[in-house]
């Protein structure tokens, strides 16, 4: 099969796998402005917990080096930098220029400069040498990426030995009362608040068919084993609407 006959997902669409960057990128483009806003609205502000979570669970030092992956408006970016302090460097990478640039905006404005640099790219090809940080992480951006097993794959490449991984995402409530609040939340109440807040709907039904086709914790803990990471783990949060994974390179 050619490369322009071979399909993927789009929520819960097939599409050329071709397509599939720049659905992304437009959906992504639509909501941009206030993305920080519905992050808060649709999350009931619980998101800053699940990342304050992940940058305990990454134990970072001062003077190392991180990549955060689809770094959005940066706010694990802000908080790594923080910890690294002025002696360390945080990578914050997008492949959305919009997001990229937003959330540089935002980081300079609030006084963060001397440590963080910005640059976009692929996940999937990461424009990095072999072993160049302590720490990747990825937030909210894994399940919008076309081929997981290679961006995986380019995380563990860029570490050091010894570094950890973390890949923080939507993943499959535990309980089965959870998941039918959720999914009813998902589907019938959230498009709705993407509509009032930002006037597109059809980026946050994506949202909701995104989550619903991404690998479940013990799934994508084998995409993890598979791309090389050892000592691999998760811990749920919010009984399992968010899983933060977590495995390290030997």
């Amino acid at each position: 099969m050619s490369e322009s006959q071979k399909t993927t997902h789009f929520g819960y669409q097939q599409i050329p796998e071709t397509e599939k960057v720049k659905r992304v990128q437009a959906v992504f483009d639509s909501v941009v402005d206030r993305y920080d806003l519905m992050n808060d609205l649709m999350s009931f502000g619980i998101h800053r917990f699940w990342k304050y979570e992940t940058i305990n669970l990454a134990a970072v030092q001062p003077g190392q080096r991180i990549l955060d992956l689809a770094a959005g408006t940066g706010d694990l970016t802000k908080s790594f930098a923080r910890r690294i302090g002025t002696t360390g460097q945080v990578v914050a990478s997008d492949i959305n220029a919009a997001m990229l640039k937003l959330g540089r905006n935002k980081l300079i404005d609030m006084g963060f400069a001397s440590n963080i640099e910005y640059v976009q790219a692929n996940a999937e090809a990461l424009p990095f040498a072999d072993e160049q940080f302590d720490c990747v992480t990825i937030g909210f951006g894994l399940r919008n990426i076309t081929h997981k097993d290679k961006a995986l794959k380019a995380m563990f490449r860029v570490l050091k030995s010894g570094g950890c991984a973390l890949v923080l995402e939507f993943s499959r409530p535990i309980y089965a009362p959870l998941r039918f609040a959720y999914d009813l939340y998902s589907f019938q109440i959230l498009p709705k608040i993407g509509r009032l807040i930002t006037g597109d709907e059809a980026s946050y039904q994506y949202l909701a068919e995104s989550i619903r086709v991404h690998p479940d914790q013990e799934s994508l803990k084998s995409l993890l084993e598979v791309a090389g990471f050892v000592n691999c783990d998760y811990t749920n949060l919010t009984g399992g609407i968010v899983a933060i994974h977590r495995g390290y390179k030997p």
